[in-house]
């Protein structure tokens, strides 16, 4: 079996349920991962839709996850395991799925990257460019989960 991630929240490419957007209560979905690689020392996770007018924009970043660590409980972004990074506003916060009404619906794509290094180092707030650059040369593995969402 491969690295994989997975929500009880939502199945994979299906409608992320409002609660976990800006129509409800805009909490963060459940997520857990199975298989991570040998050699993981720690997780980082990237939150994004890349089907905005805007580009890509970022709504979640996590990392210092621990190793140990297998999920995520649902609305653990007010109690973050590891390190938050900021979100498109420049907030340290899980940002809610919010397409435009009307769009069809949007991708969510959550990436949990595997990596090599206990501690990146990255202080708390740090951009999704920082990140990426940081994990870069550490990345053992990486699991995605899609989730959709639409607003009529």
């Amino acid at each position: 079996m491969a690295f994989s991630l997975t929500s009880s929240s939502f199945a994979a490419g299906k409608t992320i349920p409002s609660k976990h957007t800006c129509d409800g209560d805009g909490t963060s979905p459940s997520l857990a991962w199975h298989e991570a690689p040998k050699g993981t020392q720690s997780f980082a996770l990237i939150m994004h839709d890349p089907d905005t007018s805007k580009g890509d924009v970022t709504h979640w970043l996590l990392w210092d996850i621990g190793a140990s660590e297998q999920s995520l409980a649902e609305d653990s972004a007010k109690r973050p395991t590891g390190a938050n990074g900021a979100n498109e506003h420049g907030k340290i916060a899980y940002l809610p799925p919010t397409p435009p009404r009307g769009d069809p619906p949007h991708r969510y794509i959550f990436e949990l990257f595997a990596l090599d290094v206990s501690k990146l180092g990255l202080k708390r707030g740090a951009k999704r460019d920082e990140l990426e650059a940081a994990i870069e040369p550490h990345v053992l593995e990486t699991a995605r989960l899609v989730g959709r969402f639409g607003r009529e």
